[in-house]
């Protein structure tokens, strides 16, 4: 049987069915997890799955993405509510997740013509902050994660990421960078936040005529913790173009299109918009420098082993070690 047959005989015990002739069709956008437009009776669904291979540690968690979705949708409106989530790999073969589908587009390192960079990082920090300022305990996610030493366990956990994906031995940057966090993690929050892990332009689905956010999606790694991690995740992936020329590869973020707004007039904007004080953030962005180094290094590495087609995956492993390399200066000088 083919996946849109093992698929269409698993539906219906979840009160859905396929619209007669549907099949699976692609969407674009994403490095790991495959998100493929399917058409129920009701409507056109997205069915969400890890990608292909062995998965790292933690990375596409479909049932925590499940748990999360259900608990927001009714109090996140950009959130797609979830129809349905299957944890029986005899299915399909991993779990996966059926959600509602919502229009929009995806926007990574290139701004769509007439596109507004700065209509779209409004809309990406806007929806940021509105998701900080909900109640954990109030959406059902009081329980969510583990933020008692939160930045001190995400550490020991991307550093157990990194040593997993070096096997032959830390590179030197890596293993400098891990030691310098190691002497100077900061203190917890005692107001712990909801977090989305990876809230970037290309997770908020937007109009592409006003930049408008229609859908908020990829939460598989959300969690409770410090609201300047979400924030330094997206300053991690933000390039400017007098940063080294072998992170402009990394083309995550509109951030070098003309006119774009630097790492501090982010920042700025954030505070301008009604962001909470995130504390200090040379630290957090340089754990999230380590992170994304480290993802690109576990995708690489999918890449090798025949898990991942294409070459997009080739300069991965470059990109990596420059962006290590990179994350050492701000931090030693405490910037961003």
């Amino acid at each position: 049987m083919t996946d849109i047959e093992r698929l269409a005989a698993w539906l219906p015990s979840q009160g859905l069915a396929l619209r007669p002739g549907s099949g699976l069709q692609a969407l674009g956008g994403g490095l790991a997890n495959r998100n493929e437009r399917i058409e129920l009776t009701t409507g056109p669904a997205v069915l969400r799955r890890p990608p292909p291979g062995v998965l790292a540690a933690g990375a596409s968690d479909m049932a925590r993405e499940w748990r999360v979705v259900s608990a927001l949708a009714p109090h996140f409106p950009v959130v797609p509510p979830a129809l349905a989530f299957c944890d029986d790999p005899a299915v399909l073969g991993t779990p996966f997740l059926i959600l509602e589908y919502r229009p929009g587009i995806a926007i990574g390192g290139l701004l769509p013509p007439e596109g507004d960079g700065a209509a779209l990082l409004d809309a990406t920090l806007a929806q940021m902050i509105a998701l900080h300022a909900l109640s954990p305990e109030a959406v059902g996610l009081g329980d969510l994660g583990k933020p008692q030493g939160f930045y001190a366990r995400q550490l020991r956990g991307w550093a157990g990421r990194a040593a997993a994906v070096w096997p032959e031995g830390l590179p030197g940057d890596a293993a400098a960078l891990i030691a310098a966090l190691e002497a100077m993690a900061p203190p917890d929050d005692p107001a712990p936040v909801l977090l989305h892990m990876d809230l970037k332009p290309d997770n908020l689905l937007v109009d592409p005529a006003t930049m408008a956010p229609l859908a908020m999606i990829d939460w598989d790694m959300a969690t409770r913790g410090l609201r300047g991690f979400d924030l330094a995740i997206l300053l991690s992936y933000w390039i400017e173009p007098g940063d080294p020329a072998a992170l402009h590869a990394l083309a995550a973020v509109p951030s070098l299109a003309p006119g774009a707004a630097t790492r501090a007039a982010l920042l700025e904007r954030y505070t301008a918009l009604g962001g909470a004080d995130p504390g200090p953030l040379g630290w957090p962005v340089a754990l999230a420098r380590l992170r994304l180094a480290v993802a690109w290094m576990q995708l690489y590495r999918k890449w090798q082993r025949g898990e991942m087609a294409g070459d997009r995956y080739a300069g991965f492993e470059a990109l990596a070690l420059a962006i290590l390399s990179h994350a050492r200066g701000p931090l030693a000088k405490g910037q961003i």
